[in-house]
């Protein structure tokens, strides 16, 4: 692993007390993030937490990446936080890898111009 990059990581909980060993899962999870775009400035990660009588306890986890280029955003729901977690980076991941994909199609297959104007023609 390359010890050169410096990839920040915020985690946040609303509704919920960070443990020690939450944020380490979370650390461990993201770095698969790290290690597939090494482009990636920023990972945010919020973990929220929803007590209502009538549904019980639901977890929801954040994900917002800043990227060169456009940023992404995710949120999944599950009834145990470590799953949401779990769940939230492999649909970062999918996220990152469908937009690696469009990147490379792109850059083999780039796409002919259409100018409005006319070109000027070289005078000899």
């Amino acid at each position: 692993m390359n010890s050169q990059n410096h990839h920040e990581l915020i985690v946040s909980g609303i509704h919920l007390e960070l443990t020690p060993s939450l944020k380490t899962y979370v650390r461990e999870k993201a770095e698969r993030l790290f290690r597939h775009e090494e482009r990636i400035v920023r990972l945010r990660v919020e973990l929220e937490c929803d007590r209502s009588p009538a549904v019980g306890m639901q977890f929801t986890a954040k994900g917002h990446i800043q990227i060169h280029g456009p940023d992404m955003n995710a949120s999944v729901q599950a009834d145990e936080c470590h799953k949401a977690v779990s769940m939230l980076i492999d649909k970062l991941d999918r996220m990152l890898q469908r937009r690696h994909q469009l990147h490379r199609v792109k850059r083999n297959h780039p796409h002919p111009v259409e100018l409005a104007a006319e070109i000027p023609k070289a005078v000899a």
